[in-house]
């Protein structure tokens, strides 16, 4: 990780939503996410569900720039009454310490702890991100992912106020 992109967080703009749902039909990134929408493939059902999330004044949405690129984006929403932290990126971007880098910038923007989130218990490279920003595992969960078509485990992490690196 030694390479590292410089990365910055901006504010979604409509152009980036072509981008985003490119990036959301890679078969490699559905398999690892593993936990995506049954109709992935519907634009409409995609634009109407950014439409929604960009809207929520609850939400915390950005779009991922590296090297002046569009890389992905990441967001924190309200769940059980914390905010939970996800993003994607498009596979030209993994493996350069991006997701890291978007990640604290977004824990910066997003202060309330605890902060949540879930991987599927194979997608190391996910975990590694998560647990580099200080998340800890506490705990498994499993069901029916449509990203894989089958029963899927996955880890819930948190980061606490006092776990933040």
């Amino acid at each position: 990780m030694n390479n590292v992109a410089p990365i910055t967080l901006r504010e979604v703009e409509p152009a980036d939503l072509d981008l985003f749902f490119v990036q959301a039909l890679d078969p490699e990134a559905i398999r690892l996410a593993a936990f995506t929408s049954d109709d992935r493939k519907d634009r409409a059902v995609f634009n109407a569900h950014w439409e929604k999330i960009l809207k929520s004044p609850l939400n915390t949405n950005r779009t991922i720039v590296a090297d002046g690129q569009v890389a992905g984006h990441i967001s924190c929403y309200p769940n059980e009454g914390n905010p939970e932290a996800t993003y994607w990126l498009g596979r030209e971007f993994w493996g350069r310490g991006i997701a890291t880098a978007a990640l604290k910038q977004m824990l910066q923007l997003v202060v309330q702890r605890p902060v949540t989130a879930r991987v599927a218990t194979d997608n190391f490279g996910s975990l590694r991100v998560l647990q580099k920003c200080g998340f800890k595992i506490i705990g498994s969960d499993k069901g029916f992912a449509q990203g894989r078509g089958a029963e899927t485990e996955e880890y819930l992490l948190r980061l606490d106020a006092d776990s933040a690196k």
